[in-house]
């Protein structure tokens, strides 16, 4: 049964109390931060999953707090589920790298993690997605179901490594075609990523790759209307529409958590970066739609089999 108690930091924020008991080993409550909502993004949604996954797993109190953006938010929340006992701080966004990094000296007993990002420190630890890979496999299957040779990306921000790699997937699987490019610069630019669609429409394209958190749904819902495809962000969003979504290149954020818990339980967590990929199984390729021809199916599968075992790209194993 959740709970809700008003919280107030500068706004109304929600603190959500997930009942559980006791505690084990090192872990005694865990909480999240997330910068908007868990509502919101499927980004923010996996991080909820993860925490009701840890409450199951642990048997113990977790919660999170929604809306915490600026440093003086940060430190007003992490008092506060101190407070409530807490000793493991999930960030759910990379904006808490640096706050995380000041504060967490005054905090000795608890331990902070965020997620893609270049700080730590002794009890801060960042935990990272390799996305190039996945860019890449998802340029893969543009490249391949195109079918006007002019396929879109719809980036959050320029330095997303699965742009690059969605890049050179399409120019690896079919270098007749034409990737275009746009960038939000807000992971939650919804109107603006819609209209960025509508921009490449206008070019032609016909497979969309929307690289960021709160747009991707409503860019595959277009797509779905405008009877072209796409390629799914973060989560599986085949569900939105099987034949729509091509694929989806998923990030298992759910997982990192049980298992950041679990090594932090057990004393073995430590400050750092760390990175994970495919052949960790925190990434994947989605469901495939049954408009993917079974033979590129197959093939997709082999390569990032074959990715897993080797760490090189099919690209890069040709210049080896």
């Amino acid at each position: 049964m959740l709970k809700k108690l008003p919280i107030i930091i500068l706004t109304a924020f929600i603190l959500v109390i997930l009942s559980g008991c006791g505690d084990s080993g090192n872990l005694q409550n865990a909480g999240m931060l997330v910068e908007t909502s868990i509502d919101d993004q499927p980004w923010d949604q996996k991080g909820y999953e993860g925490m009701l996954a840890i409450e199951e797993e642990f048997n113990v109190d977790v919660y999170y707090k929604e809306g915490v953006q600026t440093e003086q938010d940060v430190r007003e929340a992490v008092e506060e589920l101190v407070n409530d006992g807490v000793n493991l701080i999930f960030g759910h966004s990379n904006t808490y790298g640096t706050y995380f990094e000041d504060i967490s000296q005054a905090y000795p007993d608890i331990h902070f993690v965020y997620f893609n990002g270049g700080q730590f420190a002794e009890d801060v630890t960042s935990m990272n997605f390799n996305s190039h890979a996945m860019g890449f496999f998802a340029g893969m299957m543009a490249g391949e179901m195109t079918e006007t040779n002019h396929v879109g990306v719809i980036g959050a921000f320029e330095w997303q490594p699965e742009i690059e790699g969605f890049f050179e997937g399409v120019s690896y699987q079919n270098p007749e075609a034409e990737v275009h490019f746009n960038y939000v610069n807000d992971w939650n630019g919804k109107e603006m990523a819609m209209q960025m669609y509508e921009t490449m429409r206008g070019e032609d394209a016909d497979v969309i790759y929307p690289a960021g958190n709160a747009y991707s749904v409503s860019v595959i819902e277009q797509a779905r209307g405008d009877g072209i495809y796409a390629i799914g962000y973060v989560s599986d969003q085949s569900e939105i529409d099987g034949e729509t979504v091509l694929t989806s290149t998923v990030q298992h954020v759910e997982e990192i958590y049980t298992r950041t818990a679990e090594n932090f339980n057990k004393g073995d967590l430590r400050g750092g970066v760390m990175t994970f990929d495919f052949q960790d199984d925190m990434i994947s390729l989605g469901e495939f739609s049954p408009e993917v021809p079974e033979k590129f199916r197959e093939k997709m599968r082999e390569e990032v089999e074959a990715y897993k075992h080797t760490g090189l790209l099919p690209n890069e194993r040709e210049i080896e």
